[in-house]
């Protein structure tokens, strides 16, 4: 699946960039500078965790044959698959350096929109690293609760929709 650089992601990121190195250079000609610095400090933050979760959707991508993920998650799968995404998407650890590139391999895998987005939303909703690190300290486990059962269907109910409005 090979992309162009200009893209409306990269083009609106790129204009975004470039105005807010003008208001910088506005407001202080030595803050561009400085805010090219912090970035590439950023970079290789990121790097070595990009490139290790990269290589494995790769993997994972000619490991998990493409049949069994047709069969289980494809076109013709029934609600049982994203009830499973969702569930998957609940279980899955780390941030979205972890889960969109396994995503994207699912989705080169042959598996349907409807799980898709079933297993997308689950883990938007339920990241367990974001609940046990940011909202159960500062919320407190109750709101926790509150809020996981009452978005419980969210995902189920979108990969559904999905499968009965959107056809592929």
């Amino acid at each position: 699946m090979q992309r162009s650089p200009l893209e409306l992601s990269n083009v609106v990121l790129l204009v975004l960039a470039l105005l807010a190195t003008s208001i910088a250079y506005w407001k202080d000609p030595s803050l561009p500078a400085l805010g090219a610095k912090t970035g590439f400090k950023l970079i290789w933050f990121i790097l070595p965790r990009l490139i290790p979760a990269l290589i494995l959707a790769g993997m994972l991508q000619v490991l998990i044959p493409q049949e069994t993920v047709a069969r289980y998650f494809g076109q013709k799968s029934g609600m049982s698959a994203i009830i499973l995404a969702s569930v998957a998407g609940l279980l899955t650890p780390g941030g979205p350096m972890v889960s969109v590139p396994l995503l994207v391999v699912l989705a080169n895998s042959g598996m349907a929109l409807g799980p898709l987005v079933a297993y997308m939303t689950s883990w938007s909703l339920f990241g367990i690293q974001r609940i046990i690190a940011w909202e159960a300290p500062l919320m407190g486990w109750h709101f926790v609760m509150v809020r996981a059962v009452s978005s419980l269907a969210f995902p189920i109910l979108a990969g559904w929709l999905v499968k009965v409005y959107y056809h592929e």
